[in-house]
């Protein structure tokens, strides 16, 4: 069982927004990203992740299976409100999940995805070298046997791949538009992961762009620099919904 809210303005700009929380939060962590939405005339649609907040679920599995959850999201919010485009905002985890579902959920007129990672691997080297209060390079070498018995434990117990969680690749395979936004000041996921996106998709550009807010850390540009959050995510999501919308007209 899935569970979320969906929220409609008071003035509707006939548009929608899916938002996606990050990891260990829920639906309510993303309300103020609802809030500025619903400003501009959004509808939103915040879900709970499987294994998060109200919704079920065995274990969250960080794409694999939540590809599968967007589907169904997006298309509720299609057939409930009939809007004329459907974009997504993510964080952290949530980031993750959007860009990990574009080649299976290939509608979206934009995305935003904030402090997203690459892949898996690069992220557990990271999160597993932070509790020591070093860089990534200890997660590829002394800690890499403990990544790999992770990494072979979820397969064996729960049939989850998780080395198959790559939003660098799903981005690769997409041509759906994507603002990442990696603040300099993070130590939970490095900027090098949206780097690392970006590398990867080097041939789509200017279809997939990088902000890096300097005073920003985790998930916090919104906080760092609020007006400038506000114009360049309204303003990338506005661009490219007109063009959805005179491409549908055409």
């Amino acid at each position: 069982m899935l569970r979320g809210w969906s929220i409609r303005p008071l003035r509707s700009n006939g548009d929608a927004v899916i938002l996606l929380h990050g990891v260990a939060d829920n639906r309510m962590g993303m309300l103020g990203y609802a809030d500025l939405l619903l400003r501009h005339g959004y509808t939103v649609l915040l879900p709970d992740a499987r294994r998060h907040g109200s919704s079920g679920g065995e274990l969250a599995t960080y794409g694999i299976k939540e590809t599968g959850d967007l589907r169904l999201w997006y298309d509720w919010i299609e057939h409930a409100e009939r809007p004329h485009c459907i974009d997504g905002l993510g964080n952290s985890m949530g980031a993750a999940l959007l860009l990990e579902s574009l080649p299976a959920v290939p509608g979206f007129c934009a995305v935003v995805a904030e402090s997203p990672f690459a892949n898996f691997r690069e992220a557990s080297y990271d999160r597993l070298a932070e509790r020591l209060d070093a860089g990534a390079w200890l997660g590829r070498t002394l800690l890499r046997p403990a990544v790999e018995t992770g990494l072979l434990y979820a397969r064996w117990r729960y049939g989850v791949d998780l080395e198959q969680d790559s939003p660098e690749n799903a981005v690769a395979a997409s041509s759906i538009p994507v603002l990442l936004i990696h603040g300099l000041r993070d130590r939970n996921l490095p900027p090098r992961h949206s780097e690392m996106i970006v590398a990867h998709s080097s041939t789509r550009k200017p279809a997939v762009v990088l902000w890096e807010p300097a005073e920003a850390g985790h998930t916090g540009a919104a906080g760092a620099k609020p007006a400038e959050y506000e114009r360049r995510v309204i303003g990338w999501f506005e661009s490219h919904d007109a063009a959805g919308q005179a491409a549908e007209r055409n």
